[in-house]
């Protein structure tokens, strides 16, 4: 049954509902004000309270405003007099459940209160139900429902506790490290460490005793010996990220580990065994990468017996708003703030981006608008200036892909974007991309795009 708080200042009426409720088979607890009601409903967190609304000091209304903003919030019951039924009644409004009048009925008290229960259980039933659901477009912190991440999801579980390699793929900033940890935190292995390295981040004289440790005076500084991150990673997994960028001969040595499951620190003498998961990472087209000699054939196929595409954030929009609350919630706990969520307009600025930075700056400019904003919700004010700066830096800040691109197509393509947008007015469509306006004309005039539909002057050398 239910957990009912009872909230009156006259001990006899406390009495008499706690023994009707309890032959009910509720878990009943009384408080003789509204103060003390607050503390015990905080430490109870109880289906329903049954508070009377006239008492000294906190009235019932007052402490209906004062329920902690859970979840689910319990279902609030007033008793009050005839002559105050107006006041029950814009409690209602404020979120009261129902009210009962004095003097109280018991058949009326059962009723009222066993229907609170049910609502309340409903309630309960349907966040199981919407987390369970919720589970399934999640592992460990991805969350998604898109058709790829659905997908996505599936092998990682498939995947997980099996004895292969895996090579993740995808931009920065899409998650790659976290799709590892959710291999390994979803693997036999999950009790045991996970370790990760940046190979980009490593100068190539240091990344070699990172890897595999060195022993005491194997060079000039090395005082003492160090554990390498396999050692360090025994029985559990290693994340090497941007593998890609690994010099040649180490993408020999990891080889060697692969093959043998032994390591040798640096300057020693003895190998030594290791079971370690390898999963890597990269944003290269690793591909292209062999065949030019950039990257071990061999070590290729060693490392890529399960691969995983991620996609871009531009390609898997219906998951921004999922997205979005899950880093509200992260940043609400960490801040110990209260934000409800993102406000339509906001959204809609989000969907409506193109997110070069991927998951990575979404979670930034929601952590910035969690902290700075003033209102109950992120709205478009908290994030515009965000969108805006990172729009203006984007094509600067776009990786050039290794087969090049052809400028003047790009450029071609800019200048009928601008008409578009401008609806064929020459001079905005100049401003927006920060020409002069005979500028403009001459590139319009260079790639033959056609003008005849626009709205100004042919002849701009007459203007």
């Amino acid at each position: 049954m239910a957990v009912v708080v009872v909230v009156d200042d006259e001990q006899r009426q406390r009495d008499i509902l706690k023994a009707i409720l309890e032959d009910e088979g509720h878990e009943v607890h009384t408080a003789p004000s509204a103060e003390d009601g607050l503390g015990a409903i905080c430490r109870l967190q109880p289906d329903v309270v049954l508070s009377d609304l006239k008492m000294g000091g906190m009235s019932g209304v007052e402490l209906l405003g004062k329920l902690p903003d859970d979840t689910i919030r319990p279902a609030f019951i007033l008793m009050t007099a005839f002559g105050t039924i107006s006041s029950a009644v814009e409690a209602m409004k404020k979120g009261a459940l129902d009210y009962l009048t004095k003097p109280l009925e018991k058949d009326e008290i059962i009723l009222a209160v066993r229907k609170a229960a049910e609502r309340i259980e409903l309630l309960k039933e349907n966040l199981r139900l919407r987390d369970e659901l919720y589970g399934k477009f999640k592992i460990e912190g991805i969350v998604g429902k898109s058709p790829k991440m659905l997908e996505i999801m599936d092998v990682i579980r498939k995947v997980a506790s099996a004895p292969v390699t895996v090579l993740i793929h995808g931009e920065s900033g899409t998650g790659k490290e976290l799709v590892a940890r959710a291999i390994h935190y979803n693997s036999t292995r999950k009790s045991s460490p996970f370790t990760a390295i940046n190979c980009a981040a490593i100068p190539e004289s240091l990344i070699e005793s990172e890897l595999f440790g060195y022993e005491a005076g194997a060079f000039t500084g090395a005082t003492h010996r160090k554990i390498g991150l396999f050692e360090a990673s025994n029985k559990g997994t290693l994340f090497l990220d941007e593998i890609g960028d690994l010099p040649p001969l180490m993408q020999t040595k990891i080889l060697r580990v692969l093959q043998d499951k032994e390591v040798r620190r640096v300057g020693g003498k003895d190998s030594l065994k290791v079971d370690v998961r390898i999963v890597t990472a990269t944003n290269r087209d690793l591909e292209k990468d062999v065949p030019a000699g950039r990257f071990r054939e061999d070590l290729y196929y060693r490392l890529r017996v399960v691969t995983l595409a991620l996609p871009p954030l531009r390609d898997r929009k219906e998951d921004i708003p999922a997205l979005a609350v899950f880093f509200v919630d992260k940043y609400n706990r960490e801040f110990g703030k209260r934000i409800k969520g993102v406000a339509d307009s906001a959204l809609k600025a989000l969907l409506d981006y193109h997110w070069p930075g991927n998951i990575r700056q979404l979670e930034a400019i929601i952590e910035r608008a969690v902290l700075m904003t003033d209102s109950d919700t992120i709205q478009l004010k908290d994030i515009k200036d965000e969108l805006r700066v990172r729009s203006e830096k984007s094509l600067l800040d776009m990786d050039l892909p290794d087969e090049g691109i052809n400028f003047e197509e790009m450029e071609r393509e800019l200048l009928k974007k601008a008409m578009v947008k401008s609806n064929n007015v020459a001079a905005k469509a100049a401003r927006l991309l920060g020409m002069s306006y005979k500028t403009f004309w001459y590139r319009l005039e260079k790639f033959g795009i056609n003008t005849d539909s626009s709205k100004e002057d042919k002849h701009p050398e007459k203007r």
